[in-house]
């Protein structure tokens, strides 16, 4: 074929350190952009980011030249450094870890749909429900005493 055609999306998940609420309404709205911001300087397509005080949910599209890890270390890098220096709060990280799935394109605006109304979600279910949850859906076998 003299043409490389690739559909990647895909769905991660990452949280503050210790999983602290950390993540005021006040500047959420301003980090989300961030995020998004830092998937499209990568040459990536930012289709979703939504979160509450302890945690972001991020739907990308990447390239085949791009590698998830990467991506994750640009994101959570760039993204504390503008929280300690525009928002203030110099004692933030995230959790060194993360959760990554691929989304078939059928299911890309369902996921979406999920991503932006994290609030409500949240009202019903804890970060750790949620991602025992994803981490049983995705048929990713794990440890709980390495979860958290």
């Amino acid at each position: 074929m003299p043409s490389t055609y690739c559909s990647l999306h895909y769905h991660a998940v990452f949280s503050t350190k210790d999983r602290y609420p950390l993540i005021t309404p006040d500047w959420r709205n301003n980090l989300h952009a961030y995020l998004g911001g830092i998937v499209r300087n990568l040459n990536g397509v930012s289709l979703a980011v939504g979160g509450v005080v302890d945690h972001v949910h991020m739907l990308m599209g990447l390239r085949a030249t791009h590698n998830l890890s990467g991506v994750m270390r640009e994101v959570k890098g760039g993204s504390s450094e503008w929280i300690h220096n525009t928002v203030g709060k110099r004692s933030f990280v995230w959790q060194p870890g993360y959760f990554g799935v691929t989304v078939s394109p059928s299911q890309i605006e369902k996921v979406k749909e999920y991503i932006l109304n994290q609030d409500e979600h949240h009202r019903h279910k804890t970060l750790e429900q949620e991602y025992l949850e994803m981490l049983k859906l995705a048929g990713i076998d794990y440890d709980e005493r390495y979860v958290w």
